[in-house]
């Protein structure tokens, strides 16, 4: 019975939280994005004059705060540019996918019981600065909206913790064009003065 390298073990970790981080943060800004064009809440507004009765309005998550879905893109970016960076960018950039995450909750849950938007819609169509709604009602979709900010903030953390073990994308590029490089013009002689100037002229590095 062959036993696994200790070493293996780290980064079959590190690989299951790399495509946690990225499902968890598509899924989550996903999520955040569709909720923002649902209905959040609902009520009747009382209309005065000859047309007096209940006029029924809505109000949309994007209606109700434009937060939620600025920050998902925010976190949607943040999780790509976590592959276009290293170390300390690492580290900050995973930290703005967290924040993101942790932004949209909160503002999803403040929405939840908002009827800012609901008086705002109501005086839009009577012709007021802002109306009275009666009978108000709120959807689950706020709730959503704070489960796909939860989803964000798994990625960031996610991240953070493992970020560090993740590959770039620009240093498999670097290293691949550096190699194919060298390859075109030959190994460097560090006994041939020549061969060296010639490196140095080229702007590389004669002694890597």
């Amino acid at each position: 019975m062959t036993r696994e390298p200790a070493s293996s073990s780290p980064a079959r970790a590190s690989r299951r939280a790399l495509g946690a981080a990225l499902l968890s943060g598509a899924a989550g800004a996903t999520v955040v994005l569709i909720a923002a064009g649902q209905t959040w809440g609902e009520g009747e507004a009382s209309q005065m004059g000859p047309g007096a009765g209940e006029l029924h309005v809505t109000a949309s998550g994007s209606a109700v705060s434009g937060l939620p879905s600025a920050l998902a893109l925010v976190g949607l970016a943040s999780l790509v540019a976590v592959f276009a960076v290293r170390r300390t960018g690492r580290v900050i950039v995973a930290s703005v996918l967290a924040l993101s995450g942790a932004g949209a909750i909160g503002a999803a849950l403040v929405g939840a019981s908002d009827t800012t938007a609901l008086e705002r819609s109501a005086g839009d169509a009577l012709g007021l600065t802002e109306a009275a709604v009666t009978g108000v009602s709120h959807s689950g979709w706020p709730w959503f909206s704070a489960l796909g900010g939860l989803l964000l903030l798994i990625a960031g953390l996610l991240a953070l913790s493992y970020g560090r073990q993740w590959p770039a994308m620009s240093g498999r590029y670097e290293r691949t064009e550096r190699g194919d490089r060298r390859g075109r013009r030959g190994a460097v002689d560090p006994d041939r003065p020549e061969d060296l100037w010639k490196a140095l002229d080229r702007g590389e590095d004669p002694t890597t």
